[in-house]
């Protein structure tokens, strides 16, 4: 009986640190996005550029974060 519940708590561990590698992820890829367009494509300020990444990246945490909970 031992030997089947430590896997299991190793198991829950292993999908803790999926859920929040996947809302880093997500929110690293939608600041980067943001930040390339603001900061090329629509001619912004580096720090204008900076905050509207830093905003979405919060958003974007959010969203994943709810999506990973359902």
């Amino acid at each position: 009986m031992r030997g089947l519940v430590a896997p299991a708590r190793g198991m829950e561990g292993s999908r803790t640190m999926k859920k929040w590698g996947f809302i880093a992820m997500h929110a690293a890829v939608a600041a980067t996005f943001i930040f390339l367009l603001q900061r090329f494509t629509l001619n912004a300020s580096l720090e204008s550029s900076l905050l509207w990444a830093l905003t979405f990246a919060v958003c974007a945490a959010g969203l994943a974060y709810k999506q990973a909970n359902r």
